[in-house]
């Protein structure tokens, strides 16, 4: 979550889009109707998240039909990568620098030290 925080304004800053990050321990459309959205954006990396995500947008609208899902289809630089990948490429001494922030870089490497101790 901090880490998402921490690069929201950047991307504020760059779309114009007002937007927020909440936390919840509910189901999805609970958390979209308690903030009074009516819009889930998912992101998709490849087809085979796309299964997935249909199954679960059929079952957030037969919860709640007024909430709708807009499928966003990852850049063809990052649509191969996933937290994953990443979080080894960092075990193992990579350079991540291309795939998360700085901020998120740093985190993510002292979490890896901390583990290492």
């Amino acid at each position: 979550m901090e880490c998402v925080r921490e690069a929201l304004p950047a991307i504020k800053a760059r779309t114009g889009g007002d937007m927020t990050v909440v936390s919840f321990h509910s189901l999805l459309v609970e958390a979209v109707r308690a903030n009074g959205a009516t819009l889930i954006f998912r992101g998709l990396r490849v087809l085979s998240d796309f299964d997935y995500e249909v199954q679960m947008t059929g079952v957030n609208r037969r919860l709640d039909s007024a909430i709708e899902t807009v499928f966003l289809m990852a850049s063809e630089r990052t649509q191969f990568i996933s937290s994953r990948m990443v979080k080894e490429i960092a075990s193992y001494h990579g350079d991540i620098s291309e795939f998360v922030t700085p901020y998120t870089q740093a985190r993510l490497l002292a979490r890896l030290a901390e583990r290492a101790g």
